[in-house]
C-alpha cells in the first residue's frame, strides 16, 4: 500500500501542474493542486481551515505573482476541500451541482456542534478534528456550478471537470490536465488510507475508478495521501468490491449493521488509516440494499465509527 505521508509542501509534476501535499495522514489532512497558464491559474481545492489555506497560499507566491488564482475548483462538499475558500474569494469558484448541495447542509457551524458534542461522538470528534480551527470560516460558496462535463481555459491550458458522484459525496469533481496526463481526484482516490462512501451508490465510486484507469493520465494527485499511479485506484476500487461483497453478505443473512462492521475482516486492507470509516460503509451498502433503512445524520454516522473505533 502507498504510505499516506510524504513531506508538505507544493510538488511540481509537469507543464504547469503542481501538487500541494499535506504532508501527514490523518482525518481532515487533505491536498489541493495548482495548473498554472500564461497569466492566470486554477486552484484545486482549498484546506480544512484558514491556517492551513494561508501557508498554502503564501508558499506558492513564486508561482502566482505571475498567474494569478482567478479560478477555484473545489472537487467535492467536505469541508477540508473548501472551508479556506474566504481567502480566495476574488476567483470564480465551481463546483458540481451536488457538491454545492453538500456544502449547505454541513459547513463551519455544523463542525463546531459536531466537535462540541459532550459524549463518545465528540470525543471521537475532537480527536480527530482537534488539529483544525474551525472559527472565524466565513462559509464562501461556489459561484458556479456544473453537471456532468465542462472544459475550461487557464490561460492556453485544456482543464476537464468530470463529476463521477454521487460517490464519495453528493458531488466528486475529478480535474484533468490531458496534456500533462495529471488529473486531481479529490476524495475518489485516498492514497494509503480508508476511502469512506457517505453518499453512495458503491456503483457509482466503482464507475468513477473505472474511468479514472481509462483516463489518459499516469499522475494521480489524491484528496489524500501522497501523489501516486493508477496503483492506487485498483486498490481503492478492490476494497470498495470488498466491503461492498462482505457487507452484502452479513445483510441477507439478518446480521445488523454495527455487528456487520465489528464482524467483516478486511485482510490484506487491514492497514489502511482510519479503518472506522469501515462503519459509514456498511451502513451505506446496507441502505443500497434496503433503502427503508433511515439514513443516519453526521453526529450519527461518527457516532458509528466512534463505537468500532473503540472497540478495534
Amino acid at each position: 500500500m502507498a504510505s499516506a505521508t510524504s513531506p508538505t509542501g507544493w510538488t511540481p509534476l509537469r507543464d504547469g501542474c503542481h501538487a500541494w501535499i499535506a504532508g501527514a495522514d490523518g482525518w481532515g489532512m487533505s491536498n489541493a493542486g495548482l495548473i498554472t497558464g500564461r497569466g492566470t491559474s486554477l486552484l484545486v481545492d482549498t484546506l480544512y481551515d484558514l491556517r492551513l489555506t494561508r501557508a498554502m497560499l503564501d508558499a506558492l507566491t513564486p508561482l502566482t505573482a505571475t498567474a494569478p488564482i482567478a479560478t477555484v475548483v473545489n472537487t467535492h462538499g467536505n469541508g477540508d476541500h473548501w472551508f479556506g475558500n474566504q481567502l480566495v474569494a476574488h476567483a470564480e469558484i465551481i463546483a458540481a451541482r451536488g457538491s454545492l448541495a453538500d456544502m449547505r447542509q454541513v459547513g463551519p457551524a455544523e463542525m463546531r456542534a459536531l466537535t462540541g458534542m459532550d459524549n463518545r461522538t465528540g470525543r471521537f470528534a475532537r480527536r480527530i478534528f482537534g488539529r483544525f480551527d474551525f472559527t472565524d470560516l466565513d462559509p464562501v460558496l461556489p459561484t458556479r456550478t456544473f453537471d456532468g462535463e465542462t472544459a475550461l481555459d487557464i490561460g492556453g491550458t485544456e482543464v476537464h471537470l468530470i463529476d463521477v458522484g454521487p460517490a464519495h459525496s453528493a458531488g466528486d469533481t475529478l480535474v484533468h490536465v490531458p496534456r500533462a496526463g495529471v488529473v486531481y481526484t479529490g476524495d475518489i482516490v485516498f492514497a494509503g488510507a480508508t476511502p469512506v462512501v457517505w453518499h453512495g451508490p458503491f456503483a457509482r465510486w466503482l464507475a468513477a475508478c473505472d474511468l479514472l484507469l481509462d483516463l489518459d493520465a499516469d499522475i494521480i494527485v489524491p484528496g489524500h495521501g501522497p501523489v501516486t499511479t493508477k496503483r492506487a485506484v485498483r486498490e481503492i476500487r478492490d476494497y470498495l468490491a470488498h466491503v461492498h461483497e462482505q457487507a452484502g453478505l452479513r445483510f441477507t443473512a439478518g446480521m445488523p449493521v454495527m455487528d456487520a462492521a465489528h464482524d467483516i475482516r478486511l485482510g490484506r486492507f487491514a492497514d489502511l488509516g482510519e479503518s472506522e470509516r469501515l462503519a459509514v460503509n456498511v451502513h451505506t451498502v446496507y441502505r443500497e440494499l434496503d433503502p427503508s433503512l433511515p439514513r443516519l445524520d453526521g453526529p450519527g454516522l461518527f457516532g458509528c465509527m466512534a463505537e468500532l473505533s473503540a472497540d478495534a
